[in-house]
């Protein structure tokens, strides 16, 4: 797998007749489901508890889609399997009373990984780039008295998130891109199984006549937000299982990157350890 196709280059005019929502990856889902995930969910696993110990760095991962895309079954298939005390999760729903008082930054906060954290955005700061936009949402004063808000917006994530890194927070990005079809068949299923039912929002329905205005706001952002430091990666979400293989690879690779460490122990503190072991083979 060649990772870097699905990354968005910085300066890049995002197309998505260039990134399917499927490809001919030769991998069959059974062997994706029973031996690549698994391999590579445990390498994962080992450098998320490597991160965990070592207390130096963190990871922000940013989830972002249209409905149905694959977002919470990836949390699902990948990061549930990580410790917890070193996973954070928030889902970005419709800003409160409270948060549209403040910045549109302010709530994300909350949801920010301290260090030797993963944490996940189930949606993210970026919805405020998508949603008001779509249906006109956003208040007067919140407009600049010259220019594009939105070309504001989008500098300000760059450089929120420039801020995350150089403070010792790596910021990965995954966009799923699914296509219309597959989409309109996942909600039927939704529809249709009892045991799906939950999972449905009737305004799936109606945020699917802005499909055209979602893509074209989609590839903007992207191309406007995929840095150096924090790029995007687009997947093929029609294949949810190699779409799950991607993050994972992607998540091993940045970890990889950090290369954290388990701490050493001082000498003093290896002497305790030591007393400790005696003690406790005594008993």
């Amino acid at each position: 797998m060649k990772l870097s196709s699905y990354r968005v280059k910085e300066g890049e005019q995002v197309s998505f007749s260039n990134y399917p929502t499927s490809e001919e990856h030769k991998i069959s889902e059974a062997e994706l489901r029973e031996k690549r995930i698994p391999k590579s969910v445990e390498t994962l696993q080992e450098l998320h508890w490597r991160l965990h110990a070592e207390e130096k760095n963190g990871v922000l991962v940013i989830l972002q889609a249209i409905d149905a895309a694959g977002k919470d079954e990836a949390i699902s298939y990948i990061f549930s399997n990580l410790n917890a005390q070193g996973l954070r999760t928030i889902s970005v729903k419709k800003p409160s009373d409270t948060e549209q008082k403040h910045d549109y930054l302010w709530r994300i906060h909350e949801g920010l990984p301290e260090k030797g954290e993963v944490g996940i955005l189930n949606r993210s700061y970026y919805e405020e780039v998508i949603a008001p936009r779509i249906h006109d949402l956003l208040e007067e004063e919140e407009k600049p008295d010259d220019g594009d808000v939105w070309q504001m917006r989008y500098r300000q994530i760059n450089d929120f998130e420039r801020y995350l890194v150089e403070n010792g927070f790596r910021v990965v990005k995954f966009l799923f891109h699914v296509s219309k079809e597959e989409q309109r068949q996942r909600l039927l299923t939704r529809l249709k199984d009892p045991t799906k039912n939950f999972e449905f929002s009737f305004s799936d329905i109606e945020e699917r006549k802005h499909w055209d205005e979602y893509h074209e706001i989609f590839a903007e952002l992207v191309s406007a937000t995929s840095t150096s430091y924090a790029p995007w990666y687009i997947l093929p979400a029609d294949d949810e299982w190699y779409s799950r293989y991607i993050v994972t690879e992607v998540m091993n690779d940045v970890l990889k990157e950090i290369d954290p460490q388990y701490p050493k122990l001082s000498e003093e503190d290896q002497e305790q350890l030591d007393e400790a072991i005696k003690r406790l083979e005594n008993e």
